[in-house]
């Protein structure tokens, strides 16, 4: 069964199940693959952090990994984080790329997608590729990224595209972006 995540601006990034409370407020819905763990966790007043990575690797030693960033109270365009991301890899990483893959609303919430390559990561040696998405809800920023260190396959782009597809923002208090139910 897929685990699923939901994270609401009142509670902690918080692990859901089937037969968990209604969610309330602004979310963040993105699951636990499965053959994942999460590997690290922080919150601070500004922000969360969440990584996952495969049963087994650790976020120190990985090969692939998501990560899922909140930024509290944080009101900027998708556009713009990606801006500031992209200066920040280029400079990390000589020869590096960023390709916007998407952009437009989803659920009534601006967001994008975009591919950055760093095709040697001066730190590893190793190709780094990320897909980040980003999405701008009314009381936070949302960022879920899928990295690898090594060029995916065809099937594993095709697999997580359909992954950072279905990441979404929803809002019990606004019926046109309601949050799904839960099921008992």
């Amino acid at each position: 069964m897929i685990r699923v995540f939901a994270v609401a601006l009142t509670l902690s990034l918080a692990l859901m199940r089937t037969a968990a409370a209604q969610l309330v407020n602004e979310n963040l819905l993105v699951s636990v693959p499965d053959g994942y763990k999460i590997g690290f966790q922080d919150k601070e007043p500004n922000s969360l952090i969440n990584e996952m990575v495969p049963e087994s690797e650790t976020v120190n030693d990985w090969t692939e990994m998501i990560t899922v960033q909140i930024f509290y109270n944080l009101r900027t365009a998708p556009e713009d984080f990606e801006r500031k991301m992209a200066s920040g890899w280029a400079n990390a990483c000589p020869g590096a790329r960023i390709d916007n893959i998407a952009s437009g609303p989803e659920n009534g919430y601006p967001a994008g997608v975009w591919l950055l390559n760093c095709p040697k990561n001066p730190a590893t040696g190793k190709p780094e590729i990320t897909w980040l998405k980003v999405m701008a809800g009314n009381d936070s920023l949302y960022v879920v990224q899928k990295a690898f260190k090594f060029t995916p396959s065809r099937d594993q782009v095709v697999q997580w595209m359909k992954y950072l597809r279905a990441v979404a923002v929803c809002d019990s208090r606004l019926p046109a972006r309601a949050c799904p139910s839960a099921k008992n």
